[in-house]
Formats: C-alpha cells, sequence, structure tokens
C-alpha cells in the first residue's frame, strides 16, 4: 500500500520525499532508471519526513525488531528503531557477519544473492518489520521475511521509501502487508 492510499494523500512530505530522489538514467546498466537515495539522505529535511512518516506508522504497533536490507535499509532502520523503542537487526551479504548465520537466497533480475543475519539475533514471536529503500520484484523482503520466520519471528509488515506502482513480485511478499512511501520518479521516460 502506497501512503498515499493510506491517509497520506497530498501530504507536503511525500513531494518532498520523491523531489529528493536522483535519477540517475542507465545505471547499474542500460535501460535501469536507478533511484538514487543518497540525495534524499543530503536533504535532512526530507530524510526526517521518511523517518517520521514510518515511526508514525509503527510507533503504536509494539513493534520490537527493524530488520534493515543490506545497506540502504540500514540507513533508515537504526532511525526508526530508536524512535519507536525496537532493536535493529542488520540482514547482510555473504560474510559481512562473526559468529553463527543463517542464509537465505534469493533471485535478482540479473543473478541471485543471498542475506544472512545472526541466528540469536531475533527471539520467537517478536513482532517484526523490514525496511528497504525499494522494492521491484520483491526477492530480497521474501528472503528477508524467510528469515524472520525461520527463528519463529513474526513479521508484521514491510517498508520501502520506494515502489513500483504495480509492485511487480508482491506475491512473493508471503501474503505479508508493504508499506511503500513514494513511487520511482522517471520511469516514463522509458516506458
Amino acid at each position: 500500500m502506497f501512503a498515499a492510499e493510506n491517509g497520506l494523500k497530498g501530504d507536503p512530505r511525500l513531494e518532498a520525499i520523491s523531489a529528493a530522489i536522483r535519477v540517475v538514467p542507465n545505471f547499474p546498466k542500460k535501460g535501469i532508471m536507478f533511484q538514487d537515495i543518497t540525495t534524499l539522505l543530503l536533504d535532512h529535511k526530507a530524510f526526517k519526513h521518511t523517518i517520521d512518516i514510518f515511526v508514525d506508522r509503527y510507533k503504536d504497533m509494539q513493534i520490537s525488531v527493524v530488520a534493515g536490507v543490506e545497506a540502504r535499509g540500514f540507513m533508515f532502520g537504526p532511525s526508526i528503531a530508536l524512535a519507536i523503542g525496537a532493536k535493529f537487526v542488520p540482514l547482510r551479504k555473504p560474510g559481512k557477519l562473526p559468529g553463527k548465520v543463517i542464509s537465505e537466497s534469493y533471485e535478482l533480475e540479473y543473478g541471485h544473492d543471498r542475506l544472512e543475519m545472526h541466528v540469536d539475533a531475533v527471539e520467537p514471536l517478536e513482532r517484526v518489520i523490514i525496511i528497504d529503500d525499494l522494492v521491484a520484484t520483491g526477492g530480497t523482503l521474501s528472503a528477508a521475511i524467510s528469515l524472520m520466520e525461520s527463528q519463529g519471528a513474526e513479521v508484521v509488515e514491510c517498508a520501502c521509501v520506494i515502489g513500483l506502482p504495480e509492485v511487480k513480485g508482491q506475491h512473493k511478499l508471503k501474503g505479508k502487508p508493504l508499506y511503500v512511501l513514494v513511487e520511482p520518479s522517471g520511469l516514463d521516460e522509458f516506458c
């Protein structure tokens, strides 16, 4: 569900967030309109709006874990976790975490990858939100859901700053709700 469809229609914060995201054509390969959130991070007001909207949504949902997908989920997740009184769990690429880990493989549009987390990062029945910057196919978020559920945690929702209007892979989110702030910019140039 897009934030504009959930009580935030016309909210100027969403426009500011969208305007702060730079579009880089043909990166990392031809035909891709890369949504660069580093410019959002440089705009402290738009960045604060992003965090505030997520915090407002989750502050009364008894969330105990905010899981952030490497690497851009790390930029939003810790701030949200601190504000709602939850712990932050990093979901990393292979080989980045010391100690015992569990992993989940997933498919990308151009190959395969894997997410890992510490085996003791979440407890059974903990309530989790998973955050990333963008959802396109849903493969990464589905892997994150599998990691959490393998440890007995309850994934309440997945959240992304940017999401394709049709969210092509929503069926891969294992029936979990998806909350998205804005649609990507620059797609009409390739449509």
